[in-house]
């Protein structure tokens, strides 16, 4: 018979798709803690166990690979046991790995929550937890505080417990993640502030961006050079004399991120972005996924017919399916107007981003095309450029 979590009846409808939601590593790590403090003072095997979310979902989630060790007295000494990480049909790395829990009493009254094998440790300012910690977010900390203590109030034990969360294939899974990046090292993070994994959430890699870019203004960043996607971030590479010591991507989140940095007080953005992304952002459209808006064959057009191209052309433009398409035929039918199309495109990138972050920082963009390499950057990206090599001299 299949194990009934709690989640069964639990969906999020994406682009006309019922999607699975599931339970964040920090409803793991809390369950698991939940269950070896049974176990520890009881001594009896716990098979399953309940916990309620942050969301005010009641989970009931299976427990794993149980180990309940005795001293030479036969008593409990400490009990361990794991908890698997379902994800429902998000996307993740984490999905399917196992969450350990290793408790044992101590003197005193506090539980004492670390990290073990395959759980990150902070080395950089701007996380949620301090420097030196293990990289488990302060809502699976009081989670994990709140279950203990609810086992240890059921069988009269008011001592301290000690709580040590490993995640032995966190190792491996974090190459795959931001973590090195963002300065969490040796391990995954234990995360989740809800207990659950809504899948595919843009608020979620909104959160992300933010924690990203968090990191890096606290390490020095007031000047960030932001790509959308991994084009932008090859092309940036191969810029020379661009120091990216404080590069991030922010997917297709323009706008988003622009209010994420005005709010930290990030001074200064210098987006390097395709064609294909930022024709968008000329035409005042500061999410880039195609399924909020596209326009680009109308927005190029529009483009060129400012610079003047003639009517012929511009209908071509119009009929292309890709910005790369119509790079091709502006440069065939109206070479003369081309480099003043792209300035034309600039202007008005330029125009929308001061618009968004409303004049509360210097903002830019250097646009390009995978075939034709750079095609233009708004009048104040030089200045940026020398900003940003500047500071990072300066640290």
């Amino acid at each position: 018979m299949e194990h009934k979590t709690g989640l069964e009846d639990m969906y999020v409808l994406k682009n006309h798709k019922r999607l699975r939601c599931g339970y964040t590593t920090g409803s793991c790590a809390a369950a698991a803690s939940k269950a070896a403090t049974a176990m520890l003072l009881t001594g009896d095997e716990v098979e399953e166990i309940a916990l309620m979310t942050p969301k005010g979902i009641l989970l009931h989630l299976p427990v794993e690979s149980i180990t309940i060790t005795k001293d030479e007295h036969g008593s409990v000494s400490e009990a361990t046991c794991a908890v698997r990480k379902d994800g429902g049909d998000d996307p993740d790395a984490t999905n399917g790995i196992l969450v350990f829990s290793r408790v044992r009493m101590i003197p005193g009254q506090e539980v004492c929550i670390d990290g073990g094998l395959g759980v990150g440790r902070v080395t950089k300012p701007g996380l949620n937890q301090p420097v030196g910690n293990a990289a488990i977010n302060s809502t699976p900390r009081a989670m994990i505080t709140e279950g203990v203590k609810e086992i240890c109030a059921q069988h009269g034990y008011t001592g301290g417990i000690d709580v040590e969360i490993s995640i032995p294939e966190g190792v491996e899974v974090a190459k795959k993640t931001f973590n090195p990046r963002l300065g969490i090292l040796g391990g995954i993070s234990v995360l989740g502030t809800s207990g659950i994994v809504m899948p595919m959430s843009e608020e979620a890699l909104i959160r992300s961006i933010g924690v990203e870019m968090g990191v890096l203004y606290k390490n020095g960043g007031q000047y960030l050079v932001i790509t959308p996607g991994n084009y932008g971030e090859t092309f940036s590479h191969n810029m020379p004399g661009l120091d990216l010591t404080y590069e991030m991507k922010c997917s297709n989140f323009v706008g988003q991120t622009i209010d994420l940095a005005e709010e930290m007080g990030v001074k200064g953005i210098l987006f390097i972005a395709h064609i294909g992304k930022f024709i968008k952002v000329s035409g005042g459209i500061m999410n880039t996924h195609s399924r909020d808006a596209d326009c680009r064959a109308e927005l190029m057009t529009t483009a060129a017919l400012r610079a003047g191209v003639d009517l012929d052309t511009a209908q071509k433009i119009l009929a292309t399916n890709t910005t790369e398409e119509a790079l091709d035929v502006l440069a065939e039918g109206a070479p003369d107007k081309y480099e003043a199309t792209m300035e034309e495109i600039c202007r008005r990138v330029h125009f929308y981003l001061n618009n968004r972050c409303k004049g509360a920082m210097e903002i830019g963009a250097i646009l390009f095309s995978s075939v034709r390499g750079k095609l233009g950057e708004t009048d104040n990206a030089q200045k940026l450029i020398e900003i940003i090599n500047s500071q990072n001299c300066d640290q």
